[in-house]
């Protein structure tokens, strides 16, 4: 971290992927809690940086458990958030357990706002990178 840090990236980033409910499956080999004290860390150590995390929608969670996500990354002051449907990329990955309705990323997004995130890219077809440097500068605006 300090190394990413020096560079002195505009957004430092780092997504929980998922609810910690669906870590020993999705991600057996991280740790929620240690991801989401890396993301508060960030902040820590730069108050004027940019911290940023996703989400994959549709791997099994339920709405309480990503609504408890969003709190734990308001608490770690992370900034912006990301949220997007689970695609499976091999048959070797989870299967997809549920396609979020658009509508329903419209609303999580409207509750992350409301949460206090300075900015949510939300909807099925939203990526971590989903129009970053367009984001970018609405973070900026957004912080002025």
């Amino acid at each position: 971290m300090d190394t990413v840090l020096a560079a002195t990236p505009d957004v430092f980033n780092h997504n929980l992927e998922t609810v910690p409910s669906l870590y020993p499956a999705i991600r057996p080999g991280a740790r929620y809690f240690h991801s989401l004290r890396l993301l508060q860390r960030a902040k820590e150590i730069d108050k004027g940086l940019f911290t940023k995390s996703g989400l994959m929608l549709g791997l099994g969670e339920n709405r309480n458990e990503v609504l408890q996500v969003m709190d734990d990354l308001i608490s770690a002051n992370v900034d912006f958030l990301t949220l997007g449907q689970y695609l499976q990329p091999t048959l070797k990955h989870a299967k997809v357990q549920q396609f979020v309705p658009p509508v329903e990323f419209e609303r999580l997004r409207q509750v992350a706002l409301a949460k206090g995130f300075l900015y949510v890219a939300s909807s099925p077809l939203t990526r971590s990178s989903y129009h970053a440097g367009e984001d970018f500068v609405k973070l900026q605006a957004l912080r002025k």
